[in-house]
């Protein structure tokens, strides 16, 4: 069963090579990719997720304003009333020193797990395998260790 993921860059960042190469990863590692570009709100991820029934929502930020673009989204993403994983990822907060406490705050805020910019793409992956597998069902969890 393929699992499908929301990718995207969130609020009004035009940086694209970094999506554009986590994509071909995802897509390569067997992920159903819905890349929703540059640009995009808060609204669009939360209606890319619900349409395509998606186990999890990636969202990266380059230009430094994640902070602002990201207040209220999981408040989004619990009244649409989808359970998925989340990720973010880039460079997060403008003048950024200390990555853990820029990691902490968006923890705070609801996301699985926080990645830095240089954040190698198949860290992320094998973080992503590991995320899903531990919310996927005990049958299904029978059916991959019976397969495997």
């Amino acid at each position: 069963m393929t699992q499908t993921v929301i990718l995207g860059v969130i609020g009004s960042d035009a940086h694209v090579v970094g999506i554009t190469i986590l994509e071909q990863a995802l897509e390569a590692a067997g992920f159903d990719v819905v890349n929703l570009g540059v640009q995009t709100s808060q609204e669009e991820f939360v209606e890319a997720a619900s349409a395509n029934d998606a186990e999890a929502v990636l969202v990266s930020s380059l230009y430094g304003h994640a902070k602002q673009d990201c207040e209220g989204f999981h408040q989004r993403i619990a009244d649409a009333d989808l359970d998925v994983t989340t990720y973010i990822g880039g460079n997060l907060a403008v003048g950024q020193d200390d990555f853990e406490e820029t990691r902490k705050f968006f923890r705070e805020l609801g996301f699985d797990r926080v990645f830095d910019s240089e954040t190698d793409p198949e860290d992320a992956i094998e973080a992503l395998r590991a995320d899903l597998d531990m919310r996927s069902t005990e049958s299904e969890q029978e059916s991959q260790t019976v397969s495997a």
